[in-house]
């Protein structure tokens, strides 16, 4: 063999070898161990096995440690302007939930620049990325602050427990539609709080219910409503099928879902 092809086969060797290095190391990502983690939780957080996991992590046992840092495969999204949790998760198809056990991140803030984990992510490819920058320019339909997020999500609790999810984005594009009314107080915390004529407009600020946190579902609700979707088809009040309340119930109906009534 001479020595022109013996450089020929050693640097197709090299670049394969190269290749197969960067296509391993673009999907994947740090994960920080936290308390009351295993690696069962993990992989299935991953949508990986066990074993996997032990293996990629050179672990000679199922123990594990907080702080403990392991190669998961995920990919990592650089936030954007724009941006939002909520959407980030739509866009991948991942749930809110999981999108924030990965981060380890609680709170809405996010800044642009930030890097995110995907998890059960294989690749971001080319029609995710336009996806993503498209929605970069997506705006909420009302200002808000990240604490009215977590009150509008916990009045969804409170107000659509046990109804159907759309019935609980209805319940947050009740008080989106408020906010945007003239008629109403201009914002979400002000819209929530409102007393009128020593009544309170929605119960479970009165009776403490408020005070329950919120679920991922009721979480997801707040946003979409945020984000403009309306099941409620503009309602500006809402109510049960046991309210004996005439008042209310000579509203024009708007929509009626679960057990729930949508009314302007």
């Amino acid at each position: 063999m001479n020595i022109l092809k013996k450089a020929s086969i050693l640097a197709a060797s090299v670049l394969f070898f190269s290749l197969t290095i960067f296509s391993a190391n673009a999907y994947a990502a740090d994960y920080t161990i936290v308390p009351n983690d295993s690696l069962y939780q993990i992989s299935r957080l991953f949508k990986t096995s066990v074993s996997s996991l032990k293996s990629d992590n050179n672990l000679k046992s199922d123990t594990i440690f907080p702080g403990q840092v392991l190669n998961v495969p995920a990919n990592v999204y650089t936030i954007k302007s724009g941006d939002s949790l909520y959407l980030i998760a739509q866009r991948y198809n991942i749930s809110l939930a999981d999108l924030r056990k990965a981060n380890n991140k609680w709170d809405n803030l996010i800044i642009p620049g930030q890097k995110l984990i995907l998890p059960g992510v294989s690749s971001t490819n080319s029609s995710n990325d336009n996806i993503l920058t498209a929605s970069s320019s997506t705006k909420t339909v009302i200002p808000y602050k990240n604490s009215e997020v977590d009150l509008l999500a916990r009045l969804i609790r409170a107000e659509a427990v046990g109804e159907p999810y759309e019935a609980m984005v209805g319940v947050g594009a009740v008080v989106v539609n408020r906010v945007k009314n003239p008629d109403w107080p201009n914002s979400i915390s002000s819209v929530i709080n409102h007393v009128s004529g020593g009544y309170y407009q929605f119960s479970p600020v009165q009776n403490g219910h408020i005070n329950t946190p919120p679920t991922d579902a009721s979480l997801r609700a707040a946003w979409a409503a945020l984000y403009g979707s309306d099941p409620s088809k503009g309602a500006l009040f809402y109510y049960d099928t046991s309210s004996t309340n005439q008042w209310i119930r000579s509203k024009p109906v708007t929509a009626k879902i679960g057990s729930m009534i949508f009314a302007k």
